[in-house]
């Protein structure tokens, strides 16, 4: 007999696989079915029958997939916020540079979550978030703009500023901190048509900077926030000017990095060495870069964000730029750096083609943008927010993810706690009986009859200030464990009552097993699956009372996100109306956990229940 037919007719491996992976070869009959069927089968079984119940898991599984291995996609870093980033809508257009600029880039000027651009026609484009408050937005580009022959433009915290090719500056969006108040000397120039010959546009934190042939700067704006005033020796002598937060950095014609103004900060301390051979100045928000003519870097000032650490490169570095809190260069061989806060990426410069070398770079707060020779853009940095942001800049994905966690913690702990306690409680109240059953049913029923709300406000009076956030986290958890017992501690004495006079039992004692073995290895095993169905429900409420409590002020307190304290700062009507995005998602994620739990819940009720399982 050959091999094939062996197999064939049942040789015992092949018979065994088919056995295992194909089933039997014949339908069983009903009886047949129901004799293999064990009760934990039966139950899954008649769960996974319903469409629902199954959603239910899929789903719920997936979120909790979310929240546990999203915080490490999108870490939370509590000590983030940022004013410019607030109440940002959901999309990813802060680098969507419009089609018609391709091949006719003359200039990019990144903004806060924006971007304007000018095209070699002399014509501006606009692109990202371009609202400054509820009224403004620097969309609204006046009409003389849009019509004139730009040949600069920069752009602020708040307004944009620019010039066409007379010489003749516009100043629109957020104006009424003098943003638009101008000098004299151009006020005057203006007026008699005469071209002061600017060479360089620069926008800082509500004030402007405009820089002349002649070495001569102009500054206007706001001088109560800002050190805009400029020392008379630097006049006629400068060179190039860069914009920190609230004050400015002067490249001088002699090749010296000094500060113009009058105040006294880390930003103002120019480091000794940079009298004379310095050849380009950058600044981010809360530093000072100066590039030497040996390609040496030096930066000062508040450095928080790694702005000193330079990546190693071959070559001089013989350009520098500053965006928020990053900085960017390029060197004599043509490489592309970026270093400091990568929180956007925004110091993760992509690769450059030796072939296509990069003409020029703009950088802005959290983007880059570089263009090459042959007039192709690349960009890198922070496009948008998936979520939007919320009142401080802070990204709504970010928070749902690491609040998801923190919910779903408090919930599972809370109902451990409540199992453990509604279990001991629970059985040894229904398999002893008379008074042992009489003691632990009135301690279960002055436990449930305390106003569980009132009574968590009141904890939060008396020792809420004197926890942190983590204590906090705690004590809710155990709180909610303590409080939320009695119910299940009634179900397992109703089942065991039912369970102590069957014959296990009585065969169990017969044979000398001590009554603690027989409560909790005997009968409440028998009862699991009713426990199952009440702890599941339980995580669902424990998780709505975590977020009520968040909500009325003793939960967890913000910047530690939940998903109730989400919805709390949300609790607004000017938020509810237009910014939608802060309570939507929080409160469809948070809607759709529980939803499915309680339906997984109730899957397992009817699945147990033997009169759900009639055919």
């Amino acid at each position: 007999m050959s091999d094939n037919s062996k197999l064939r007719r049942g040789f015992p491996p092949y018979a065994w696989l088919k056995r295992l992976f194909w089933g039997p070869q014949r339908e069983l009959t009903f009886m047949e079915e129901e004799a293999l069927q064990s009760p934990m089968r039966t139950v899954i079984r008649n769960f996974f029958s319903k469409r629902l119940s199954r959603l239910a898991v899929i789903i719920f599984v997936l979120i909790f997939l979310f929240v546990v291995i999203g915080p490490m996609i999108w870490p939370l870093d509590l000590s983030f916020q940022d004013n410019t980033q607030q109440n940002i809508g959901p999309g990813f257009n802060m680098m969507a540079v419009p089609r018609e600029m391709n091949g006719k880039i003359e200039k990019i000027a990144p903004g806060t979550t924006f971007g304007f651009g000018l095209d070699t026609d002399g014509k501006i484009h606009s692109w990202g978030s371009l609202a400054v408050t509820k009224a403004v937005t620097l969309a609204d580009v006046p009409q003389e703009v849009r019509d004139a022959r730009i040949v600069d433009i920069a752009v602020g915290y708040d307004h944009a500023v620019a010039m066409d090719a007379q010489g003749k500056l516009y100043v629109w969006g957020n104006t009424r901190n003098n943003q638009a108040d101008f000098p004299k000397e151009i006020k005057d120039a203006a007026q008699e048509e005469e071209n002061l010959d600017i060479v360089q546009l620069e926008a800082g934190n509500q004030f402007s900077m405009a820089l002349s042939e002649d070495g001569t700067l102009y500054i206007w704006g706001n001088g109560n926030l800002n050190d805009i005033k400029l020392k008379k020796q630097f006049q006629g002598n400068i060179a190039k000017v860069t914009a920190n937060i609230n004050n400015y950095l002067l490249l001088t014609k002699d090749g010296a990095a000094a500060y113009g103004g009058f105040q006294t900060s880390a930003y103002s301390a120019v480091p000794a060495g940079l009298e004379r051979g310095v050849v380009d100045i950058a600044s981010t928000a809360m530093t000072n870069a100066a590039l030497k003519e040996d390609g040496s870097v030096v930066i000062w000032g508040n450095v928080t964000k790694g702005e000193r650490d330079i990546p190693a490169h071959e070559g001089k570095i013989t350009r520098i730029f500053g965006g928020r809190y990053h900085y960017t260069a390029l060197t004599d061989t043509g490489e592309l750096l970026s270093w400091g806060d990568n929180t956007f990426k925004q110091s993760v410069p992509p690769k450059v083609d030796p072939n296509d070398p990069i003409r020029d770079v703009y950088t802005g707060f959290y983007q880059n943008y570089a263009v090459t020779q042959s007039g192709r853009m690349t960009s890198w940095g922070l496009r948008g927010y998936l979520l939007g942001t919320d009142h401080l800049g802070r990204d709504v994905l970010t928070r749902i993810v690491n609040g998801g966690q923190i919910t779903m913690t408090v919930g599972a702990v809370s109902v451990i706690i409540s199992l453990i306690i509604g279990i001991i409680i629970g059985g040894l109240a229904g398999y002893f009986g008379g008074k042992v059953d009489l003691l632990l049913m009135r301690i279960a029923e002055v436990v449930g009859g305390l106003p569980f709300l009132p009574f968590a406000l009141i904890l939060s009076a008396v020792i809420g200030t004197r926890l942190s956030v983590e204590q906090r986290m705690y004590l809710i958890m155990v709180v909610l464990g303590v409080l939320s017992w009695p119910g299940l501690a009634y179900l397992i004495r109703a089942q065991i009552f039912a369970q102590r006079e069957m014959e296990f039992v009585t065969a169990a004692k017969a044979m000398g097993v001590r009554e603690r073995s027989i409560v909790f290895k005997h009968i409440i095993p028998n009862v699991i699956s009713t426990i199952l169905v009440s702890a599941t429900l339980s995580f669902a409420t424990s998780m709505l009372t975590e977020s009520t409590l968040s909500y009325l002020g003793f939960g967890i307190s913000p910047p530690t996100p939940t998903w109730g304290n989400m919805l709390t700062g949300s609790n607004d009507s000017i938020v509810i109306q237009q910014y939608w995005w802060r309570w939507v998602f929080p409160a469809l994620i948070f809607s759709i956990c529980t939803i499915c739990i309680n339906l997984i819940g109730d899957g397992l009720r009817d699945a147990i229940d033997p009169k759900s399982s009639e055919r």
